[in-house]
């Protein structure tokens, strides 16, 4: 494992799927809402669209190009203590949706710079598995010269002893075998790494063969892995549990449960002990596969409360109020205000600008209270917060009983 060459604090990056589609945004719902199986336009009695997960975004399914969705999903990272992210690359070539991803990656790497945080990549070598002739080596080739030249020598980029770190999930499909100038630390699954030469080796949750793993197994998969003598990624994560049985798209990998959040909280301990520099969450956000930490109908804001780093818990609800307001149509001007003071730490000042136009919208609905998604219950329950945050955090569940920020 790396030790000492680190800073003592690991950094805490998110692993980040930039895939998501929707009609009103992008003209269509992507295949990662639907997994050609489930339809978003239909809705069930809960008033949640028919989706591709066994969960449902807090802030309803959103479009991974819109500038409004990357603003609240970067201040939510930035208020519960990320370092930054590694996002999830399929490369810049037009098969499938990959052109659509690339564009996605280009659009949130500035809203991370502006939060102050750091990404990398993750590279999907089988993003190139059906190009035939060298083809695929050819594409791959273009594609990590694409992030050397406009990615790898960002100060926001993250390195290790002046070399920037670049993840392969693999390698899957090529033999790892590319010479680019930046040189880069590059890790692969613990299991494809050494056969490929690459120097490093990043944990995923170990799921396989359609099997539910237990807290032993699972802890037993990832202590093999802190022990072996490589660069070694460490991972934390929620639990597993996918719906590509549902959707018809293939069999389960498998399950970790949940544990209500005892999961996240002891694969993180097992990081921090290994001494890992880098520790992945696995994932802010693959509904797919269940690894979401990011705030959910099911789980509220849990998971980002849990992170070491996390600040006031009540705060995070004010990106959520942000992104709300602004599909509401709020006044664009004051949610800029707000906003900007968001990103420079004054959450007092952008939680009075909020409040007051979250109560003004409540104010001037007249739609009748419906049941309510669970969002906010956790600011409620804070008995020990000011009395402002608990008058926004009121506000913002009062909105949500009265249907205002359904999607």
């Amino acid at each position: 494992m790396l030790h000492s060459s680190f800073a003592a604090e690991p950094q805490l990056l998110a692993h980040y799927m930039p895939w998501y589609a929707t009609k009103d945004v992008s003209g269509e719902w992507g295949w990662h809402w639907t997994m050609g199986h489930f339809d978003p336009d239909q809705k069930k009695w809960d008033d949640q669209r028919d989706i591709a997960s066994h969960d449902y975004p807090l802030i309803g399914p959103y479009d991974s190009g819109d500038d409004h969705a990357l603003e609240c999903q970067v201040l939510l990272m930035k208020l519960a203590g990320l370092d930054g992210v590694i996002i999830d690359w399929y490369g810049t070539s037009d098969l499938n949706d990959h052109a659509v991803n690339h564009r996605h990656t280009q659009k949130l790497i500035p809203w991370l710079k502006k939060a102050g945080l750091k990404f990398a990549v993750c590279y999907e070598d089988q993003a190139v598995k059906t190009l035939k002739n060298d083809e695929d080596v050819k594409q791959a080739q273009k594609d990590l010269e694409w992030a050397e030249e406009h990615w790898f020598g960002e100060s926001s980029y993250v390195k290790h002893e002046g070399r920037p770190v670049l993840l392969v999930f693999g390698p899957q499909h090529l033999k790892w075998k590319f010479d680019l100038k930046a040189k880069p630390l590059v890790f692969g699954l613990a299991h494809l790494a050494k056969p490929n030469g690459l120097e490093g080796v990043f944990a995923w949750p170990p799921v396989s063969g359609g099997k539910s793993l237990s807290p032993a197994q699972w802890k037993k998969e990832l202590g093999l892995i802190y022990a072996r003598d490589e660069k070694v990624i460490a991972t934390a994560f929620p639990g597993f549990k996918d719906i590509y049985k549902q959707a018809g798209v293939h069999d389960s990998y498998g399950s970790i449960s949940s544990r209500d959040g005892q999961t996240l909280t002891e694969s993180l301990d097992l990081a921090l002990k290994s001494k890992a520099p880098i520790i992945q969450i696995a994932t802010w956000n693959d509904y797919g596969e269940g690894t979401v930490i990011e705030p959910t109908r099911n789980n509220g804001y849990r998971y980002l409360e849990a992170l070491p780093k996390c600040g006031n818990k009540a705060d995070l609800r004010l990106p959520v109020m942000l992104y709300q307001l602004r599909k509401r149509g709020g006044d664009a001007k004051a949610l800029d205000q707000a906003a900007e003071l968001l990103f420079a730490s004054k959450k007092t000042e952008a939680e009075a600008i909020l409040g007051e136009l979250a109560a003004n919208s409540a104010n001037s609905s007249s739609t009748p209270t419906t049941t309510s998604p669970p969002s906010c219950s956790t600011a409620k329950k804070k008995a020990s917060l000011p009395s402002k945050t608990s008058a926004a955090a009121l506000t913002c569940m009062r909105l949500q009983r009265s249907g205002h920020f359904r999607r």
